[in-house]
């Protein structure tokens, strides 16, 4: 029996609220308990999966102090205290769509590591990420990249910015438009959710072979 009941078109109009309070009361009282119980539901299948017990990590949006958030999140990563250093799996909304990330963001220090591992590794993940994946290289912006149209080139611009850029950051995952009736049924989208992440699993495992080396 699931904790998490679906989300509805009134979530994604909490990011049309003006005001930093308005929007932050709405996001603390329908969005972002609707992220933990999802998280919280996931956090043991992606504990199996990776071999690293999972935390959740609910966005607090704490440092905002004039401009209300676009989006929200719940991270999972494997230490209890936080995620932003660690790659990490992502659930979270902008007013367009529900995303679902792997990340592996700017505050990273095994970012430069993960670009030559992602090279290294560059036949089989543009072979295994499946077309209707996107890319994206800023979580702080709703834009992705189709991975449909992620070749050899542009796979290799975005692993050779993240050894370079000082804020580089490289996610990959799904979007699901606000309207997909999957976002409406807990089990379906629970499943769409365990999915995608497994599908996701092995770049999480590239990550694990550089704390080995």
């Amino acid at each position: 029996m699931t904790t998490f009941k679906g989300f509805t078109q009134e979530d994604f109009d909490v990011f049309s609220i003006p005001g930093l309070e308005n929007r932050m009361e709405a996001l603390r009282e329908r969005v972002s308990p609707k992220l933990d119980a999802l998280a919280t539901e996931l956090a043991p299948d992606v504990t199996a999966m990776t071999g690293d017990e999972m935390f959740v990590h609910v966005a607090k949006h704490a440092r905002r102090k004039t401009n209300p958030p676009n989006d929200t999140w719940a991270a999972l990563a494997s230490n209890k205290r936080g995620y932003k250093k660690l790659p990490h799996f992502q659930i979270g909304l902008w007013e367009t769509h529900v995303f679902l990330w792997f990340a592996v963001i700017y505050e990273s220090p095994i970012k430069k590591d993960f670009a030559f591992k992602l090279e290294q590794h560059k036949n089989e993940v543009l072979q295994h990420i499946p077309e209707d994946f996107v890319w994206s290289v800023d979580h702080m912006k709703p834009d992705s990249i189709p991975h449909s149209k992620v070749d050899e080139d542009k796979y290799l611009s975005m692993t050779e910015r993240l050894k370079s850029v000082k804020k580089a950051e490289i996610l990959c995952g799904r979007n699901i438009e606000r309207g997909d009736e999957r976002l409406k049924d807990p089990e379906s989208f629970l499943a769409l959710c365990k999915e995608t992440f497994q599908t996701l699993e092995p770049l999480y495992r590239y990550t694990k072979q550089i704390e080995r080396e």
